[in-house]
């Protein structure tokens, strides 16, 4: 694993977080119905700790000697709050892996403290799967 290469990776990393963001920002606007209150603010509340991983990504890109990226992963188009909760989770679910990844690809590279940050954003992500996951178990057709 060389160094332009972990760059490139954290970057791909750091576009799905700045997507994520967008999302979660998108979706708590378009929420409707009886459940709006609670699926806008689920939404909002995940902003932070996308903001935080975002801001960690791009903080060791520049450190490692690169560019952060300015443009976010695409967001998926949902149209129904039910929509919007499987793309969530499918983008949690991508995170999870992307991040597990990522942490084998830190260790490889020599940067413990990296794969050590990567594994709690795992830790993160996977709370954030869970949630969306206990919320779509019962959720009327």
């Amino acid at each position: 694993m060389d160094k332009q290469t972990m760059i490139d990776r954290l970057n791909e990393d750091l576009a799905g977080e700045f997507g994520a963001i967008i999302q979660y920002l998108t979706y708590a606007a378009k929420a409707t119905g009886p459940y709006r209150p609670q699926l806008a603010q689920f939404f909002l509340e995940e902003v932070t700790d996308e903001q935080l991983h975002a801001q960690y990504l791009a903080n060791k890109i520049v450190a490692l000697g690169g560019e952060p990226t300015t443009m976010p992963r695409a967001v998926p188009a949902a149209n129904t709050n039910k929509e919007m909760l499987e793309a969530v989770l499918a983008a949690e679910q991508r995170a999870m892996s992307d991040y597990t990844q990522r942490a084998k690809d830190a260790e490889a590279y020599g940067d413990k403290g990296l794969a050590v940050q990567l594994e709690d954003m795992v830790r993160d992500e996977s709370g954030h799967s869970e949630e969306t996951a206990r919320m779509l178990r019962d959720w009327p057709l």
